[in-house]
């Protein structure tokens, strides 16, 4: 291996840990709340030279973590739709893959879920208007085109069918639900579908 290679795989490897570390803290305790500092804690580095090094200023720090997880949910979901033709099946994908992460990576879904983006990073695009929104209303809407979901705005639909599933998640990353995400998988599923399937 050259040198350059190797000086790469190190970048990328400490820019990784930086991101773990930012991530973990944002989640917890929020943007405002946490210093480039407590990130060079928490990423076990010698000195905050490293995180300059990768990121100019903490916001940027933050803007990649969020394309990061954005890019990551929209790969994801792009791959949901490849493999399943129905709306019902894209839409009971995507609720598979968030309960997963919130019991394997409960902070990738504080972030998307609590951590409000557009506090910090007001040139980011927020609420609908995000490309993983994007790619969810165009399933809703396929999915009223066909038949399977009523006929009402597809914002309208999102936010009826999110509501449930978001709001179920919030309550077990908060502990308010005691057990993990899976255990409430189905009975999400069904309450959010119920609320929007054409009957």
């Amino acid at each position: 291996m050259d040198l350059d290679t190797e000086t790469l795989q190190t970048s990328i490897t400490e820019q990784d840990v930086i991101l773990q570390a930012a991530l973990k803290l944002f989640a917890k305790k929020g943007y405002f709340n946490t210093s480039l500092l407590d990130i060079k804690d928490a990423a076990g580095l010698q000195s905050l030279q490293v995180i300059h090094h990768h990121f100019k200023t903490k916001q940027s720090l933050a803007s990649s973590l969020y394309v990061n997880v954005t890019e990551s949910l929209r790969v994801s979901i792009d791959d949901i739709r490849r493999r399943t033709p129905k709306s019902s099946e894209q839409l009971r994908g995507i609720v598979d893959l968030l309960f997963t992460l919130t019991d394997d990576a409960p902070d990738v879904v504080r972030f998307i879920l609590t951590v409000k983006i557009n506090e910090f990073l007001p040139e980011e695009v927020a609420g609908l208007e995000t490309t993983v929104q994007q790619k969810i209303l165009k399933i809703i809407d396929e999915g009223i085109k066909t038949g399977e979901i009523r006929s009402i705005a597809p914002q309208l639909a999102f936010a009826y069918f999110f509501g449930v599933i978001d709001n179920t998640l919030k309550l077990v990353l908060s502990g308010a639900l005691d057990k993990k995400a899976e255990i409430y998988q189905s009975q999400a599923w069904l309450t959010a579908w119920n609320t929007i399937v054409k009957k």
